[in-house]
């Protein structure tokens, strides 16, 4: 069982800057792969970024290319988002999510994810 509990949202103003935090139980942190997902109000869950084990295989979807950095310290089982040049449809819920089947390979698919975090509201004014 993998718990996951994230932090670092708020309100921020256009073009700010942010850093989420998931911070997750058990010994086996460094064996998985990582993920941080969106959901804006009255749509679906998107991915946002992911990260391997070692951090040498990492993916972002488009529209935060270039603005977001996921990176991963697996000394302290946290996995963080570096979010930069913040755009008003950057506002969402975001969730960490956990990927046990894969360690060095990610994916950016919801259904891939077995556990998942609370989620933290992230609100960017214009």
């Amino acid at each position: 069982q993998v718990q996951l509990v994230e932090s670092g949202g708020g309100l921020v103003q256009a073009g700010g800057s942010l850093r989420l935090s998931c911070a997750a139980s058990g010994r086996t942190f460094s064996s998985y792969a990582l993920g941080w997902f969106r959901q804006a109000p009255g749509k679906e869950r998107d991915f946002v970024a992911a990260i391997n084990w070692s951090g040498n295989n990492i993916y972002y979807t488009d529209s935060v290319k270039g603005r977001f950095a996921i990176s991963r310290d697996n000394a302290k089982n946290t996995v963080y988002l570096q979010m930069n040049s913040l755009k008003p449809e950057d506002t969402a819920v975001y969730y960490c999510a956990a990927d046990q089947t894969r360690r060095f390979t990610i994916a950016t698919a919801r259904s891939a994810y077995d556990y998942w975090g609370q989620g933290t509201q992230v609100t960017v004014s214009s």
